[in-house]
């Protein structure tokens, strides 16, 4: 019985205020027992009658009084002699606890914001400190990602003073004594409570990307065992938080290439299926899209048996929101083609409607024109486009009647800017429209295609179909390019008038 009262091991295993509470209640306890023993040791009617009762039954509960006083004789100097060792073994129990904790945090947590709040929270319990805050390094500055229990101005005033005497690198742990460290806050000097700083490094493939700050406010300094703690915690987060950043750019290249992806679709949707068919006009199209979606759109309007609108934009911006520019400009653009045949005041009214809608930071260019499928005639203006190419008799004209872009200005100036002009083509003359992904397109030397090498191609190739044109063109350009990648849409129309071949309907 004396040697079970020994097995107390547990004891150890306790925290410090549940052994403060064992200590007080082993006292009460025993004294219970012990005083009970000492009850039915004495000659008192009770005694008398319990031994009178059953001798045996007196003797069983002498025994267990005796027991209780031992046991809890022993649980009481156990647990006195574990106390002073009570608070380091409570800390090493949260370290270890707060590593466990950190290990889910790598695996669980996405988000970056949680996952800092958590870490400066840990970093608390592992090291004992008072307060705690983390500081990332994003694009060559300091920003303050997280704090617990010290003000957001106060941690950061004293992140930088601290970083600017260390010059912002560090290969291993450093501990500070602040005491007399002053930072201006909102035009006063105030001196931090601080007694100790440590700061951790965060490296990530041996690059420094952040630092992890714990203080404390008594007088003691950490000692190794902290230094090791927050040391080998620095290193948990470092990983914890190289995973949550690739997590957010995976979950952002995701977004992004569902973006692109409903982008592309809309754009495919709104673009011509097919060209218009005329006998003394031939007409070929191309669009080849970009990795990242741009804005380029264009489309053929028949207005009646005689006329043809054909119109060329190119949406400033990419993405989604360029490719929902794109929709509204082709309901805009075909609604009013049908009532206003003046490309002038056509492409007033769409800046007009478009000046609405459009922010600041968006805005369009545009060609728009009528042809005359009967007489070659070609009534045209410019907002801002890229200038119309004319091939006739082996040589190329540019025509850049003035016109801002769509969206830029709503005032009577952007209708007294805009100029039109008018073509009448010659048998074989080639009318070329595009965007500026073909003249900008730059070779791996960042050398532009260019307007004349454009030009020569189109001169040289003149005597073929529209479709071989296009493909002459896109061969060469892609010849030109194919050591830089594909920044811009790349759209290209070209049509072709031969006055010497029946006209549909006629006989």
């Amino acid at each position: 019985m004396s040697l079970n009262s020994l097995r107390v091991a547990w004891i150890a295993f306790l925290t410090k205020r549940q052994k403060v509470y064992l200590l007080i209640l082993s006292v009460l306890l025993g004294i219970l027992f012990g005083f009970n023993f000492a009850f039915t040791l004495e000659d008192n009617i009770l005694t008398k009658i319990l031994i009178d009762f059953s001798s045996g039954f007196h003797s069983v509960l002498s025994l267990m009084m005796i027991y209780g006083t031992i046991y809890f004789g022993v649980i009481f100097f156990t647990t006195l002699f574990h106390l002073p060792t009570a608070e380091a073994f409570d800390r090493k129990a949260e370290e270890v606890t707060s590593f466990r904790d950190l290990t889910k945090l790598v695996t669980q947590v996405l988000d970056f914001k949680e996952l800092a709040n958590s870490i400066t929270q840990l970093t608390t319990k592992v090291c004992n400190s008072d307060s705690a805050w983390l500081v990332v390094i994003q694009k060559d500055e300091y920003e303050l990602a997280s704090i617990n229990n010290i003000g957001y101005i106060e941690a950061d005033q004293l992140s930088r003073k601290l970083l600017e005497n260390i010059n912002g690198e560090t290969e291993s742990l450093i501990t500070f004594n602040p005491a007399l460290a002053e930072a201006s806050l909102k035009n006063d000097l105030r001196k931090f409570n601080f007694n100790w700083i440590v700061i951790a490094p965060l490296k990530i493939h041996e690059k420094q990307k952040g630092f992890l700050f714990a203080a404390r406010n008594k007088d003691f300094p950490f000692d190794d065992d902290d230094k090791k703690a927050i040391e080998a915690f620095s290193d948990y987060a470092s990983v914890a938080m190289e995973n949550a950043m690739l997590i957010e750019e995976s979950i952002e290249k995701e977004r992004l290439e569902k973006e692109l992806d409903v982008a592309r679709e809309v754009q495919y949707k709104i673009l011509p299926s097919k060209t218009p068919k005329y006998n003394n006009l031939g007409i070929s199209a191309l669009f080849i899209p970009a990795f990242e979606v741009g804005g380029d759109y264009y489309d053929f309007f028949t207005l009646d048996q005689e006329h043809l609108g054909i119109v060329m934009a190119d949406v400033s911006g990419k993405g989604i929101s360029a490719a929902f520019i794109m929709a509204e400009i082709k309901g805009v653009f075909k609604s009013l083609s049908n009532v206003i045949f003046n490309p002038h005041e056509l492409l007033v009214k769409v800046n007009s409607i478009l000046s609405e809608s459009l922010d600041s930071k968006n805005f369009v260019t545009a060609i728009y024109g009528v042809l005359n499928v009967t007489t070659g005639k070609f009534r045209f203006a410019r907002c801002g486009h890229t200038p119309l190419i004319l091939i006739t008799e082996g040589k190329a004209e540019r025509f850049i009647p003035l016109g801002l872009g769509l969206g830029l200005d709503n005032t009577e100036k952007f209708s007294d800017t805009l100029k039109q002009m008018e073509i009448q083509l010659k048998n074989n003359d080639i009318l070329t429209l595009y965007t500026d992904g073909i003249p900008e397109s730059q070779n791996a030397e960042l050398e532009d295609f260019g307007y004349e090498r454009f030009e020569n191609i189109l001169i040289e190739n003149s005597h073929l179909s529209t479709e071989e044109i296009s493909n002459k063109v896109m061969s060469q350009l892609t010849t030109f390019s194919k050591d830089n990648v594909q920044n811009d849409d790349i759209t290209l129309l070209i049509m072709k008038w031969n006055s010497n071949n029946k006209i549909v309907g006629e006989n």
